[in-house]
């Protein structure tokens, strides 16, 4: 068995924390973010992975900065044989790299080289990929750039969203963590140098990505609404105020307005016209307003002549 200083933040860490505790891995302590301010009241919210480790009984520490004096006193301290990383949200300088005896292995959320950074299973689906997957590596100074050592692959299905998706690629990311321990363990790993030439990023989402543009194809938009599901989420405009669209659909291949327009289709929900093809959308959330079933927002409409979301930047 190991002994391992685990670094974490988000829910999608819990499994792989989880997991090593119950192989019977001595963690040392579990490195996570500090808390942070959230919703209207700002109170101070610790990460998933906090809540996690205090539940198994597990040490916390919560550095600021990783370059702080006492937190790499602390590292040392603890003389870990293998630090373990899953999804974590900082980039470890070379002084943590190069402390533990097995090095630094990082558990990321997709097959590298494809999809380096924080977004790997958003991009994934808004791109349109049939398949996902997880991959264990050395750590060295550059994002996600590091030699690999084991990858197993996860078919995308075709109602999957980020949410999802992560949900799935966690519980197998904690299972392939394992057997790249034991991997390591018994010596008989082989790293494989990623090919820069393949790489492609996926940088931190922002609000703005899910801004949609009408004239791109309704598979296109369906996609991005997959990957940005639940954060940061698609919206349009509507008489110059921003909409949140939820619970979309693909609509039939049809063509009956201009890019943007929408209607009414039965009970199939609200039926907007793209560049190519058409989306179905369930819910809408208007600027200031609660959720709205899409019956309940055309409703609203009745004296409306022009029903068209709007592009606006």
């Amino acid at each position: 068995m190991l002994k391992i200083i685990f670094m974490g933040s988000p829910e999608i860490a819990i499994p792989s924390l989880e997991n090593l505790h119950a192989a019977g891995h001595e963690i040392l302590a579990v490195v996570t973010q500090p808390d942070q301010p959230k919703g209207r009241g700002q109170v101070l919210s610790p990460p998933p992975i906090k809540i996690a480790a205090q539940n198994l009984g597990l040490p916390v520490w919560q550095p600021q900065k990783l370059n702080e004096e006492n937190f790499l006193q602390d590292l040392k301290k603890a003389n870990p044989d293998i630090i373990c990383v899953v999804a974590y949200g900082k980039i470890l300088p070379k002084e943590i790299l190069s402390l533990p005896d097995f090095g630094c292995i990082n558990l990321h959320f997709s097959l590298l080289p494809k999809y380096r950074g924080a977004a790997c299973v958003a991009k994934a689906l808004i791109n349109g990929d049939d398949e996902s997957g997880v991959t264990t590596m050395l750590m060295e100074e550059g994002l996600d750039t590091g030699p690999i050592l084991m990858q197993w692959t996860e078919e995308i299905l075709q109602d999957d969203t980020t949410e999802t998706l992560s949900a799935r690629l966690s519980s197998l990311g904690a299972q392939l963590l394992d057997k790249t321990l034991q991997g390591i363990e018994m010596g008989n790993l082989k790293p494989v140098i990623q090919d820069d030439a393949l790489a492609t990023l996926a940088p931190r989402l922002k609000k703005q990505d899910g801004q949609i543009d009408w004239s791109k194809s309704a598979t296109h938009l369906f996609n991005l609404y997959r990957g940005l599901t639940p954060w940061p989420g698609v919206f349009s405009f509507f008489q110059n105020k921003r909409i949140i669209l939820n619970e979309l659909k693909l609509g039939p291949q049809e063509k009956f307005g201009q890019m943007g327009t929408f209607r009414l289709q039965n009970k199939m929900g609200i039926q907007v016209q793209c560049g190519e093809g058409t989306l179905w959308i369930q819910q809408l959330k208007p600027e200031g307003k609660k959720i709205l079933h899409f019956e309940d927002f055309m409703r609203g409409l009745q004296n409306k002549t022009r029903l068209q979301f709007e592009s606006k930047t």
